[in-house]
């Protein structure tokens, strides 16, 4: 399976996961559980004896039935993807309505519990061999708290911006999966060497811009995402979250068409979720740093 836009997908062996292994053979081409030698075991019909003739009926019944599907020989499907996805988004906003309806402090207090403890499982089920629908559900519902009081201090300064940005984010989760499915849109290796490059530049960068806020360097809200530069930055990372739901669609396609197990339905559903928060905080970031400049 290709790499994702998030490093969940890394390390998984998705191609060919799910096929039958060779059966063993036994010394001289005798297969295990055969008799070598034309030896007659007990319980099975000896040389010579006629097997027991199958009816038109049933042969017709047997030629009749439909062939196994993806999810009869356990592989990921896409439907699998899309409930595992609708259960993760669904944790997400039970756990942002928490934030939502309780008082301001205890919900910024949520948002930091959330922030954490959503930054620990995600490193948690990046680099789990197996996926972990708990942890991931959990990871969901923490992310939920976190944008939940995010969402409900910003609101309070900027009214409708929470909403705008529920919108925004659909939006370009609509529009990114219409251009992918066209094949307008595609994770080339070019554009995935970009794609790094500039997810690495966004990294330092705003890992320099948060020092520089915890150290008094800057007061502004955002710190040097303020201005012209924080929307050109908020555009940026916008750009990089839709190319990363591109690359997410392109690992998706291309397990479930190798024949990854069922099970990897959940890796798949975490990095969608994963991609959706970070595109989310991004897009109401860049309508507050929009909406202070007025």
């Amino acid at each position: 399976m290709a790499l994702g836009g998030n490093p969940i997908f890394n390390g998984k062996s998705f191609r060919g996961a799910t096929q039958a292994p060779p059966v063993p053979q036994a010394p001289y081409g005798a297969p295990y559980g055969q008799a070598p030698y034309g030896q007659q075991p007990y319980g099975q019909q000896g040389w010579g004896t006629q097997p027991q003739a199958m009816t038109d009926e049933q042969l017709q019944q047997m030629y009749s039935r439909p062939s196994a599907g993806p999810a009869d020989t356990g592989r990921m499907t896409f439907d699998d993807v899309i409930m595992k996805t609708a259960a993760c988004l669904g944790a997400v906003l039970v756990g942002a309505a928490i934030t939502l309806t309780v008082g301001l402090p205890l919900a910024s207090l949520l948002m930091i519990v959330g922030a954490l403890g959503g930054f620990v499982l995600a490193l948690v089920n990046t680099f789990k061999k197996q996926p972990s629908p708990a942890l991931i559900l959990a990871y969901a519902a923490l992310e939920g708290l976190f944008l939940g009081g995010l969402t409900r201090i910003l609101d309070t300064q900027y009214p409708g911006v929470g909403l705008q940005a529920v919108v925004g984010t659909l939006s370009v989760f609509a529009v990114t999966l219409l251009l992918f499915k066209s094949g307008k849109v595609r994770a080339t290796p070019k554009a995935m060497r970009f794609f790094m490059i500039a997810l690495a530049g966004y990294a330092l960068f705003s890992v320099v811009n948060l020092v520089m806020m915890l150290t008094g360097v800057t007061n502004e809200p955002f710190g040097l995402r303020s201005g012209i530069v924080g929307v050109l930055i908020g555009l940026l990372a916008i750009g990089l979250a839709a190319f990363s739901l591109v690359m997410d669609f392109t690992s998706i396609e291309e397990g479930v068409r190798n024949g990854a197990p069922q099970r990897f339905s959940w890796t798949a559903a975490f990095g969608l979720t994963v991609t959706l928060v970070w595109l989310y905080v991004e897009i109401i970031r860049l309508l507050a740093i929009l909406r202070g400049d007025d």
